[in-house]
């Protein structure tokens, strides 16, 4: 089972429901007062984190003192992390910061970002790969989302590795190349947006085995550099990456790089899964590629990051301007040249799936179906369960009963009081309108009838 990086903390929850009715997945219950996270179904988007009012949920990225297990320590920030910072006006001062920090070599993920987007183009340029249209590989999360709810479009995922999984391989041989040390003595770690490229890290959508040692949260990171970068005392050349990829950090600048295709970037994890249905349903036959990112913004919106979303990207846009607009090519040789692939196969995940026996699964989905038109269809909440069709499943499936709905214990109190008087046993807004009594004869000063 997937170890997530999105977690609970049971001390503070209080069981608002508020998480449960933002999970795009409806991954998350409440019971007993608390809620609690249905492993198989979540996809580390990072939306319960960003909307829970009490802080009750959280992502955990690795500890800064996991550096310390290695000789030679190599950091792959994502760009934007350079988003985060007011007034920057070199990427190279926040490079040189992250030497002072405890790594000794930097290698940045938008480095490899161009060196995927040249790769893209040059496909396009031979004929292109796969199913029309082409949808992004960057975003775990919506990997993950594709793979869970619409297997048919998995043909559709485009076979190239993240920038990141592409840096770590990149990295480590250059790092073992220059000092001599085995692969394994060589610390490569990503600092990292959001929770899904933590779970990502550890356990890669297209790759067999993990080829990072680990994965910093921006947050983390950054309150680490605040004080180097201002005592900062050389700022050494290390930028390597153009405005292709550092474009990367928001939400279409994938789809820049890879000029003159028709594309669609989409961010924001419900939109995402709208276009996702808008595809399924064959509506976007003139769309050769589409960027999708869960994340408001992109990256820049990940629920790791400190400034606002739409700040951030004002600042690395800013960045750009002084960039040349690409550092680096496709320009791997032999064998290498598959190293921007992937080297397992997408598959489906059965989270959805109801039984594996499909006489079995017919069977439940109708008495799902049973039950959901029994109830009063009004996705209130109060179950525990974020929709009524939800608490239906969670019945046929022994996760709930249906005497978890508020509406069917006020039957049960009428039919237990013999009369039609139940409504205290309701929440305010559930019972039922009763009109106002009319006194005959009243009238007003004008000689009309009092409402």
């Amino acid at each position: 089972m997937m170890k997530h990086s999105v977690i609970l903390e049971y001390k503070r929850c209080r069981g608002c429901t508020t998480c449960i009715k933002n999970c795009p997945t409806e991954a998350i219950r409440v019971r007993s007062g608390k809620a609690a996270i249905l492993n198989e179904r979540c996809i580390d988007c990072g939306k319960c984190i960003q909307v829970c009012p009490h802080k009750a949920v959280k992502s955990i990225s690795d500890s800064l003192e996991k550096l310390e297990k290695y000789q030679y320590r190599v950091a792959l920030p994502d760009p934007a992390l350079y988003g985060q910072f007011q007034h920057l006006d070199d990427v190279d001062i926040v490079l040189s910061g992250l030497l002072e920090i405890g790594f000794q070599k930097v290698f940045e993920t938008a480095r490899a970002a161009e060196i995927l987007s040249d790769y893209a183009r040059r496909t396009i340029r031979a004929g292109g790969e796969g199913p029309v249209p082409q949808i992004s590989s960057a975003c775990p999360t919506v990997m993950r989302m594709i793979r869970m709810r619409f297997p048919k479009l998995i043909p559709n995922i485009a076979s190239t590795i993240t920038p990141v999984e592409l840096a770590a391989i990149l990295a480590r041989r250059e790092a073992a190349a220059e000092t001599g040390l085995p692969p394994e003595a060589i610390g490569v770690f990503s600092i990292v947006p959001c929770s899904s490229q933590v779970t990502a890290a550890h356990a890669p959508e297209y790759l067999q085995h993990p080829v990072l040692d680990g994965a910093f949260s921006i947050r983390d990171v950054y309150l680490r550099l605040l004080g180097p970068m201002k005592d900062l005392k050389e700022r050494r050349p290390l930028s390597s990456a153009g405005i292709m990829g550092v474009g990367w950090a928001y939400c279409g600048g994938e789809s820049a790089a890879r000029l003159g295709q028709s594309y669609l970037a989409v961010d924001g994890i419900e939109n995402c899964i709208q276009m996702l249905e808008e595809i399924e349903d064959g509506r976007l036959p003139e769309a050769d590629f589409i960027e999708l990112r869960a994340c408001t913004q992109g990256c820049v919106g990940g629920c790791f990051t400190v400034e606002n979303p739409y700040g951030a990207r004002m600042r690395i846009k800013h960045l750009m301007r002084g960039l040349p607009v690409s550092r680096n090519r496709f320009d791997l040789q032999g064998p290498d040249r598959e190293l921007v692939k992937g080297d397992r196969e997408l598959q489906y995940l059965p989270a959805l799936r109801l039984d594996q026996d499909r006489g079995a699964a017919m069977e439940k989905l109708l008495k799902i179906d049973e039950i959901f038109h029994s109830l009063p269809g009004l996705d209130c909440g109060s179950c525990g369960a974020p929709s009524c069709h939800a608490l239906a499943e969670d019945v046929v499936l022994g996760r709930a009963s249906l005497e978890d709905c508020i509406f069917k214990v006020r039957e049960r109190m009428q039919y237990m009081a013999g009369a039609g008087e139940a409504d205290e046993y309701l929440p305010a807004p559930f019972r039922q309108r009763k009109e106002p009594e009319r006194r005959s004869g009243a009238h007003s000063k004008e000689g009309g009838h009092r409402p």
